[in-house]
């Protein structure tokens, strides 16, 4: 399964008994992370939901040795299905625009570090990173109809833009059921379309405080309407080498070592969750700076960022409009 476990968003769920108008809730775990799915409909989509969670992972799950990407990898097939076509297309633009800091080829050293499906590299040295670097640039695998060319040794890793493209993909299922009324929620990456018919009111949900103990409190509460959002962060998944050094698992594609900035958070909201996906972890590499300026050609794309000032104190930053 797609293993991303960067969650660091709170759905705050409002419940109600006495509203006419119920939910229905799907949930369970998929993709290393939990999934929910609220709607408003009597209809049971549970079978459904699953077999779609059942072809994203046998297009993109570089947890499952039989997977497209898997084979690919190997370099035992060349040919993708129409799912790893939209990702694929998708993450060429957005490494084009955040000019190669969002780049899926850079699965090989995000395994080095011990944070992919194929475990680590004892000694990791600057030599083994050097040698594992020719083979990443997502300029040098190309797409010709439904086949892929890349050189043997690059491994292609969708983990940081997939799990957003599921939560598009489940949303598209229920609006084609004619479902307007939903909240898609995998593992915190997210897609609001009307409103909590419970309550009758918009959805609320809330960008978490980067607590590196574990527990969750909130540190802003936003109204999704008609869009989606994505976080990412350092905070919940890193690893600690023997001499005490912690390590984010979001891997800098530009030198291939773990991500050192001040920031914390990224949340990200969009018209549609790969994008707001993809953009977070790219941000996670950029710094805010960078950020701004990119952002200043980018109106769509509203951020949220969590860092550590010179104080080592917290501090927040809205960007292009994110809500307040």
């Amino acid at each position: 399964m797609i293993r991303i476990i960067t969650a660091s968003c709170i759905v705050i769920y409002c419940l109600s008994c006495n509203h006419p108008t119920k939910n229905t809730r799907l949930q369970g775990s998929v993709f290393g992370t939990y999934y929910r799915v609220t709607y408003a409909s009597d209809i049971n989509y549970q079978k459904q939901v699953d077999s779609l969670f059942y072809v994203i992972n046998k297009s993109m799950s570089t947890y499952q040795l039989n997977s497209d990407i898997s084979k690919l990898n190997r370099n035992e097939t060349n040919t993708v299905d129409h799912h790893f076509i939209t990702v694929f297309k998708a993450s060429k633009k957005i490494y084009e625009a955040t000019d190669g800091a969002f780049d899926p080829t850079i699965g090989a050293i995000v395994n080095a570090w011990d944070f992919g499906p194929e475990g680590k590299i004892m000694d990791l040295d600057s030599l083994t990173i050097d040698s594992l670097m020719r083979s990443v640039g997502l300029e040098k695998v190309t797409l010709e109809s439904n086949r892929i060319k890349k050189p043997q040794e690059t491994f292609l890793d969708f983990n940081a833009i997939a799990k957003g493209y599921a939560v598009d993909v489940i949303a598209e299922y229920l609006n084609s059921h004619g479902i307007t009324n939903y909240l898609v929620d995998i593992g915190g990456e997210l897609k609001a379309n009307g409103i909590n018919a419970e309550k009758n009111l918009l959805w609320k949900v809330g960008v978490e405080n980067p607590n590196f103990d574990g527990t969750q409190s909130i540190n802003h509460i936003i109204t999704l309407e008609q869009k989606a959002m994505a976080t990412s962060g350092t905070y919940r998944k890193f690893k600690v080498d023997k001499r005490g050094n912690r390590y984010a698992h979001i891997i800098d594609p530009k030198t291939g070592y773990p991500s050192k900035t001040n920031l914390l958070s990224i949340s990200v909201i969009a018209d549609d969750c790969m994008i707001a996906d993809a953009y977070a972890t790219a941000f996670k590499t950029m710094g805010i700076e960078k950020i701004k300026t990119l952002l200043k050609s980018h109106p769509e794309l509203q951020v949220y960022l969590i860092f550590e000032n010179d104080k080592q104190e917290l501090e927040t930053l809205s960007l292009n409009g994110f809500p307040e």
